[in-house]
């Protein structure tokens, strides 16, 4: 809603639907080719003005998240200040409020959606009146899935994901059930047990080699534009999994269990540990999460369906 000075922007969590991870760069971060699909879970951030730029978090795992300048939204403010070459003046300080229903360091990119959420919240709140290109390029200097949570949709990221293409799909919808786990993982730590895990004699090579090269996923892209979640299921990929179970290795029994329950696709969720499987249906989705909740293999379960867009202002309550 926005009431005088206050905006507030809803903005979805992601999946990464394909996920190729090359070896670490020089400056420590990965390139690599994912497919990006933005779902039904929203955290609401509302921006207003303020003495000095703080930030408040409720709801799901608000403990968790930084409430100082660590915080990636509060980041996010100073980066669009910084690209509107406008000093912190009294009037460009806001105070951010982050109402969470996307779980912490649960492979969801919700702590970059809030990022985002927040840049769209303070140009709109500033009248800075940037475009989404120039938003986007904001959001690539605060992180790797931040530009994502602008754009939406489907879309092909390549860099660290900050280089993105939308996807050439069909407006299909795609109904999913998120499995979340009782615990975290650190994306650092993941990354890094990936590369353990590719070095020679890593770990019986769990992780396989290095990809010579990183491509996008013929399959997959190809099943998207027909708008077969089957084929959409089988092509679902994540060069992150093996670390993340090995890291996690409860996670094995939730993959098993949700394709033991009829899951066309199940896959670890970016750097995870959320499990995530595709349903064919809205019904479907229902008796997968029913049977998912009781089955005791998560702590808890989320019907989603995506794509949806991305981070946008919440009209004003009528």
């Amino acid at each position: 809603m926005r009431a005088g000075d206050t905006v507030t922007v809803r903005v979805p969590a992601k999946l990464n639907l394909q996920l190729a991870v090359g070896p670490p760069r020089a400056d420590g971060y990965h390139d690599l080719v994912t497919v990006f699909h933005a779902v039904s879970l929203f955290d609401e951030v509302t921006a207003e003005p303020a003495g000095r730029d703080g930030v408040t978090v409720t709801g799901e795992g608000a403990d968790r998240v930084p409430g100082d300048q660590d915080n990636l939204a509060l980041r996010a403010v100073a980066a669009l200040r910084d690209a509107l070459a406008r000093p912190a003046s009294a009037a460009m300080r806001v105070h951010v409020t982050i109402t969470k229903r996307i779980p912490v360091a649960a492979g969801l990119a919700g702590g970059s959606a809030d990022a985002a959420a927040a840049l769209v919240a303070c140009n709109e709140l500033w009248k800075a009146g940037l475009g989404q290109p120039q938003l986007l390029e904001v959001a690539g200097r605060v992180g790797s899935d931040v530009a994502f949570a602008l754009l939406g949709g489907t879309a092909v990221g390549r860099g660290r994901g900050e280089r993105l293409t939308p996807a050439l799909a069909p407006a299909t919808q795609y109904h999913w059930v998120l499995a979340f786990a009782d615990g975290q993982l650190s994306t650092p730590e993941v990354y890094a047990t990936l590369d353990r895990l590719r070095a020679p004699g890593g770990a019986g090579n769990q992780a396989r080699a290095v990809p010579a090269g990183l491509a996008l996923n013929a399959a997959l892209m190809s099943a998207l534009r027909s708008g077969d979640a089957r084929m959409v299921g089988r092509a679902l990929s994540n060069d992150l999994q093996p670390a993340a179970l090995s890291l996690f290795p409860a996670l094995r029994k939730t993959l098993a269990a949700g394709l033991e329950l009829g899951a066309l696709g199940a896959l670890v969720s970016g750097s995870g540990p959320t499990c995530v499987f595709l349903a064919a249906d809205a019904d479907r989705a229902l008796d997968l999460a029913v049977s998912l909740s009781g089955a005791g293999v998560c702590r808890s379960v989320a019907r989603v369906a995506g794509p949806v867009p991305g981070a946008a202002i919440v009209p004003p309550a009528t």
